[in-house]
């Protein structure tokens, strides 16, 4: 369901450069997201300007649907006392759009987005987060 990707997902030397980049900007907080067995199972994120800061996570596909993206932004957003915070997902990416609720996330508006890994222009949600996050654990 990842709509927005690199434009080249297989550019190793793309993808390099941008994560030194996130990991050098002192405005983004990006964390390893781990799973219960200690496996490396994705990343959580969050970045921008004051005003429009944007929580963010990628979770490897085999970790889909056990909690791993809920459980990690949680944590996450459990540190950055920050908010508003905003989020974005693919219309019909009902399992993104799940994770964020769960963590607190109310959807405010819709817009349209080059996705580049589908190779067109989508309908996209954005959500925001205005008051404090779900506290790790909490059924939600």
């Amino acid at each position: 369901m990842a709509a927005f990707t690199a434009e080249d997902p297989s550019d190793r030397a793309w993808f390099d450069a941008h994560w030194a980049r996130i990991r050098h900007d002192p405005g983004v907080v990006v964390r390893t997201a781990v799973g219960e067995n200690g496996e490396v199972v994705g990343h959580v994120a969050v970045f921008g300007p004051p005003e429009e800061r944007e929580a963010t996570y990628w979770i490897g596909r085999e970790y889909w649907g056990c909690g791993a993206a809920t459980a990690a932004l949680r944590e996450l957003l459990g540190v950055l006392p920050e908010r508003p915070l905003h989020a974005r997902a693919a219309a019909d990416n009902g399992g993104s759009i799940r994770v964020l609720e769960k963590c607190g996330f109310v959807v405010s508006r819709n817009e349209r987005g080059f996705a580049n890994a589908r190779g067109e222009e989508i309908d996209e949600v954005v959500l925001t987060l205005s008051g404090q996050a779900v506290p790790f654990g909490s059924p939600r």
